[in-house]
């Protein structure tokens, strides 16, 4: 079996059957995330405890196969992490998806790594990082404000 078919393997794995795809029943903070020129549209809800840790985390909304593997491993990498960590996670995500990760990087990524030749489909990029994106604004917009609820267009062709 090749590298490319284990990577699509766990793409497929992460769209058709997600681990998170749902609702929380009470989550601290809530953001939609929308990319306009292709029509994906998530809401992604964290549960996020009064020392940072990130307790527990869906999405939900439609998307192309792309954005939501995307996602749905970003939740598997964070869920458990400390918000600090999960900012971490998504610069060396965006640095892999800019070419720039190191052998380090991919390792801290994990499956997120499936995802690292996106680079070289320049349309797919703002798939991939709608989730990531999301995330990283309803996490600094909590920290600055108290909470994260709300919609933002990512349009971003990074």
């Amino acid at each position: 079996m090749g590298l490319e078919s284990i990577y699509g393997d766990i793409l497929n794995e992460h769209n058709l059957r997600p681990s998170h795809r749902g609702n929380l029943s009470d989550p601290t903070i809530r953001l939609e995330g929308k990319n306009p020129t292709c029509g994906d549209d998530i809401y992604l809800e964290l549960k996020v405890g009064k020392d940072g840790t990130i307790e527990d985390g869906a999405f939900s909304g439609s998307g192309c196969a792309i954005s939501q593997a995307s996602v749905d491993i970003m939740l598997d990498l964070i869920i458990g992490e400390s918000e600090e960590r999960a900012l971490e996670l998504c610069g060396k995500f965006m640095g892999m998806i800019h070419g720039k990760a190191t052998e380090d990087d991919l390792d801290d990524l994990d499956e997120a790594s499936a995802l690292k030749d996106i680079s070289h489909m320049p349309a797919r990029v703002k798939c991939a990082v709608l989730g990531w994106h999301t995330m990283e604004e309803m996490i600094k917009n909590k920290e600055q404000t108290g909470h994260a609820e709300g919609g933002h267009e990512y349009c971003t062709t990074e």
